[in-house]
């Protein structure tokens, strides 16, 4: 048998026993795939050009919505699998990737059903099952503490936050304000989603000294960092978020921390945290202190915003008539709640028109219009410009 049956042979075998798809290159081309799921479009093109710029034998990549792919280098050979996640991902963060991928309409409920199959991994499992490959690959024994941990953000502001972390030990004897008040504050904002805040105060914080918990400076470190964790996830979840969701982050978080192994490392992710954590409950807020009513309100617009959301759908999810929900909420929001379910899309259409290179028509049956028209007037009645001029405006920033 040659080196690439036996390839093919390990990355068969490895799609059975894992239920992930798994991927052979040789240079840069694609020789080989192997999946149980048969999927519309493999969702590792849009990531594929950061895949190819690591280079270690055993390392992965994590995308913008938190899904992993787990890579092996060998000379010219890359073995790719995944994607998996610690949790189960949301069907509306599977429509949105299959937007991405431009799927059709007709094909993005079978994309979701098949991703809804995959397995859910936690991170340490997934490297664990890379170093074995590894050793069938190459015959080099590796551990998971000789992993270098990736993060997207963590590659282009390391030195941005080293430069940050020398002034605000330079700070540290005129600190204004205690450790106390700064994990009161830093929670608050977290609880209440206020993004901008957060962004503000943590370019401005300044530098204290913990209270020693472990001799060695790494371990203290990452035991604040676990400890940092379950507070900012149990104040996330204070402001509405999900509690399962919100757990199974916080274990995601502490899993990377245990991976790292230099302290710059490990204050970068914590910057990522808090504001993962605060941008998930921004999502939810509406008002400084929203109900029960409007956080359940908020969490089902957010998971169903690429369908066509009527009051009575969410009447009918909350078990509720639909003229006492609308009621309710006009009495606690001071809104129709019509105006709001078409607010929350106009800002997700904002983005895309933003940050993305998708047409007004993809748009706007991406978030559940009925047309490019109907589309077009509701996002002139709530932005005073159409979507061509919005795009246009701000198509440098």
């Amino acid at each position: 048998m040659t080196l690439l049956d036996d390839l093919k042979y390990i990355i068969t075998n490895l799609g059975n026993v894992s239920g992930l798809p798994v991927r052979l290159f040789l240079d840069e081309d694609q020789v080989f795939y192997y999946s149980t799921i048969r999927l519309y479009k493999d969702p590792f093109i849009l990531n594929k050009h950061e895949a190819f710029n690591l280079h270690e034998d055993i390392c992965y990549l994590e995308t913008s919505n938190t899904l992993y792919y787990g890579i092996i280098n060998y000379h010219n050979i890359k073995i790719v699998i995944g994607p998996t996640r610690q949790v189960p991902i949301a069907k509306q963060e599977l429509r949105a990737l299959a937007f991405s991928l431009s799927l059709k309409a007709a094909e993005t409920d079978e994309f979701v059903s098949q991703m809804e199959l995959l397995p859910s991994l936690s991170l340490m499992a997934l490297l664990q099952m890379l170093c074995l490959v590894n050793y069938a690959v190459s015959g080099t024994k590796r551990t998971l503490t000789t992993i270098n941990v990736h993060e997207r953000e963590q590659i282009s502001l390391k030195d941005e936050f080293e430069k940050e972390r020398v002034r605000k030990i330079d700070e540290k004897r005129n600190a204004p304000y205690g450790a106390l008040d700064i994990e009161n504050r830093l929670l608050d904002m977290v609880m209440r989603g206020d993004v901008a805040a957060l962004e503000k105060f943590m370019a401005h914080i300044p530098a204290v000294a913990e209270g020693q918990i472990a001799q060695e400076q790494l371990r203290h470190t990452k035991n604040i960092f676990v400890v940092t964790t379950t507070l900012v996830s149990r104040a996330a979840i204070r402001g509405g978020m999900d509690v399962t969701i919100a757990l199974a982050l916080s274990d995601a978080y502490i899993q990377k921390c245990e991976l790292m192994n230099d302290i710059a490392s490990i204050n970068d992710l914590f910057y990522r945290l808090v504001f993962d954590y605060a941008e998930n409950v921004e999502k939810l807020r509406f008002g400084q202190h929203p109900s029960i009513l409007t956080k359940q309100v908020s969490n089902y617009i957010q998971q169903n915003l690429s369908k066509s959301i009527k009051v009575q759908d969410i009447a009918h999810a909350l078990f509720m008539s639909r003229s006492n929900l609308s009621t309710n909420f006009k009495k606690e929001t001071g809104i129709n709640l019509s105006d709001f379910i078409s607010t929350i899309k106009i800002d997700e259409a904002k983005r895309l028109l933003r940050y993305s290179d998708k047409t007004f028509t993809a748009i706007a049956l991406y978030l559940g219009f009925s047309s490019h028209s109907h589309f077009t007037k509701v996002f002139k009645d709530k932005t005073q410009r159409t979507p061509k001029e919005y795009r246009q405006l701000h198509k440098h920033y």
